[in-house]
């Protein structure tokens, strides 16, 4: 069982992220196989997940904030008149928690938290940012949003938040 920080951060380390990384690839093989294989993979990668701390910053930053009654009753948000509805949602926000420095990751947990998105912090002995590389065919990756998009991949993140 993963630690909890909080109701929101989730911090994975050892077998279970190595069961974690291993669903999420078999999830991204399956949304991509019944996506179709007509894009090149890359482009395929960056519709599915935002990749970066600032690609994740920015998606964080254009989707509305929750009030605290729509955090703690999981209600969809209201439409208001005055915020535009963001064209891409995140499910949640894989971090390494091994960033150094860690000031390039320190505003993420607030912002993530004020829109409702959970974060979960990758812990390992090989480097985080090299795990989360691995799944988006990058040599490391500090930080991936996982957009809602209804497929396999946001499945496996719906049975593990």
């Amino acid at each position: 069982m993963p630690s909890k920080a909080s109701t929101e951060n989730i911090c994975y380390e050892g077998e279970q992220l190595a069961s974690l990384l291993k669903s999420t690839k078999r999830g991204i093989k399956l949304a991509r196989r019944t996506d179709g294989n007509s894009l090149p993979e890359k482009i395929w990668l960056k519709q599915q997940f935002s990749i970066g701390v600032n690609d994740v910053t920015r998606v964080l930053e254009r989707m509305r904030p929750c009030t605290e009654l729509e955090k703690s009753a999981q209600l969809p948000p209201l439409i208001s008149s005055t915020h535009k509805s963001p064209s891409v949602k995140l499910q949640a926000v894989l971090v390494a928690s091994d960033t150094k420095p860690n000031w390039l990751t320190k505003h993420l947990p607030g912002l993530a938290s004020s829109r409702g998105v959970p974060l979960i912090f990758v812990k390992d002995n090989k480097g985080g940012s090299l795990r989360l590389g691995e799944l988006v065919k990058l040599k490391t990756a500090i930080a991936i949003g996982i957009k809602e998009k209804g497929n396999p991949i946001n499945k496996i993140y719906e049975d593990i938040l």
